[in-house]
Order: C-alpha cells, then structure tokens, then sequence
C-alpha cells in the first residue's frame, strides 16, 4: 500500500513521533492507522521498560499553587542529561504532572501514575510514551500535596527551575510566604523549629560538642555551659525559625513571622539530583545518547 505524506503527517500529530519512525509503522501496519498507533505504543512501552534501570539525575522542579492558595503541589522530575530536561515536551510533562496533582488527592505513587491527564492517557503512559521518544529513563521521583487552612506560596530557583519550595502559613500571606520560600531555597533548613529536630541528631551533636570542649581542659560546668552555646548555635542553623532571614539578617525569621501575626506550618524543598549518585558524561557524550537514542 502506498503511505502518502498525509497519513505521516497524521501519525505524528497523534504519537508525536518522528517521520521515519511513524512512515515504518504504518508500513508495517499496511496502512491501517490504528494497528499502526498500538504497535508504536507497545514498542514505546517496551523502551521504556529497558530504560528503567537508568539513572535519572536530572531535571526540573515544578509547583503549582490554586488561585485561592489553599492547595499546593511540588512535584520532582527526573531524566538523564541536562539536555532531555531544557526539552519542550519534558518541559510541558512536568508542568502537567504538576496540574494534575493540584486537582485531586493522592496517597502514593501509584494513585499518581494512574490519574488521566486532558488527552485521556494516564501519567505513566505519557511518560513511556515520553520515554521512547527522548530515549532517556524519566521518572517522577518525589511529590508533595498540600492542603491548608491558611495558605500556601511556592518559589523556583532561576530559569533552570532545579531548586523548589513550598511553604504552609496558619493564615493566608503571599508574600511572607514567598519571601520565606526563598529564604529556605537559599539555605536548607532541616525543619521548622526545634522541637521538630530528631533527638538522635541532637544527642549526636550534643556528644561532639562535649569531646571537643573536653580538650579545652576547662572545668565540667564551664564545659556544659560551653556545650549549651553549641547547641543553641546548632539549632539556629538548622531550624528555619532560628536561621537569619537572608533579607535582612538583623531578625530571624521566627521573629519576622511573628511580627506578621502568622506561624510557619511547614514546608517542603526539592532540589534535583540532591542524593542521586550521577553518572558523569561530558556535552559530547550527552548528544551522541540522543542521537542513538540508547
């Protein structure tokens, strides 16, 4: 059967596939356009599935905030190459991951790759399907939803959007809260306050601290005075109403939250590839990956 441009044309639109790929389907297919879409799409599923083992350590942070501020969603997508993750399509899957966790409540990973996004197919589908096209391993690695009483703000980091953060005030403040996201974006806090800090880690630091005053040879009560110091120092560090606010380092930001009349609830920072053991390529490695797309 003779496949003329307009049947290509046609298969692309519909798989966003290139030409070639879609002009040996419908070859093969004879023809019939939707054996021709459901063989792609077994093919697709099958790549996929032998790019699964990849490491994937690139890629964007996306957040959605609700006009109303209420919900909010942060969500993590990796691939490979720096790359894939600048690439329109990756681009526009993030972003409709995102969307679409700001529509309905989800319990796990699972709920996740089943919801159906506009064009009718479910996250895990479009992301095969995205998979076989870029030819690098995409996952979703990470989400957050957030479903507040007060409100909520978020913040991306540059133009590469690789650092994320959504913060959850008791009452609604778009800007403190996007002063304080970008607050912790710069310095990565551990948690709130310091009643949220592990005991372990502060029995862990407390122990430290004791050795090292211990060397000072000083009497034991100037030691644990020594060591309360260290301490307090420690939870300044780490906590995010302790920390100086990066505005204006006169305050805290504990106090600066406080002279608003308004609390921190919580808050959640992604940043790509932050744990993720990465391969190391150079550029000209990355582009001969795209061009087999292995």
């Amino acid at each position: 059967m003779n496949i003329s441009a307009a049947m290509v044309k046609e298969l692309r639109e519909r798989t966003s596939s290139g030409m070639m790929e879609c002009k040996k389907a419908l070859v093969e297919s004879n023809g019939d356009m939707e054996l021709a879409i459901e063989n792609m799409r077994k093919s697709g599923l099958a790549k996929a599935d032998k790019k699964s083992d990849r490491i994937a350590a690139e890629g964007l942070i996306s957040i959605k905030v609700s006009s109303d501020t209420k919900t909010a969603v942060i969500v993590d997508v990796n691939c490979e190459t720096d790359f894939v993750a600048k690439a329109d399509d990756f681009v526009a899957f993030t972003q409709n991951v995102a969307a679409a966790l700001l529509n309905v409540k989800v319990t796990n990973d699972e709920e996740l790759l089943a919801i159906v996004l506009a064009d009718g197919k479910s996250i895990d589908e479009t992301r095969r399907g995205l998979i076989s096209k870029l030819g690098e391993n995409i996952t979703i690695r990470r989400f957050q939803q957030f479903f507040a009483q007060g409100g909520t703000a978020g913040y991306l980091h540059g133009t590469t959007s690789r650092i994320g953060v959504v913060v959850e005030l008791a009452k609604t403040d778009s800007d403190l809260a996007k002063d304080i996201a970008m607050h912790i974006a710069a310095t990565k806090p551990v948690c709130v306050s310091e009643e949220q800090v592990a005991a372990e880690l502060i029995e862990k630091e407390k122990n430290i601290f004791v050795a090292q005053a211990a060397e000072s040879g000083k009497p034991a009560e100037i030691i644990e005075k020594m060591v309360e110091g260290r301490i307090k120092k420690f939870f300044a560090e780490i906590t995010l109403l302790g920390q100086p606010f990066v505005k204006d380092d006169s305050t805290t930001v504990g106090q600066l939250v406080k002279s608003k009349g308004n609390s921190v609830i919580g808050f959640t920072r992604f940043e790509v590839g932050e744990g993720i053991e990465k391969k190391e390529e150079n550029f000209a490695e990355e582009v001969m990956a795209q061009v087999r797309g292995s």
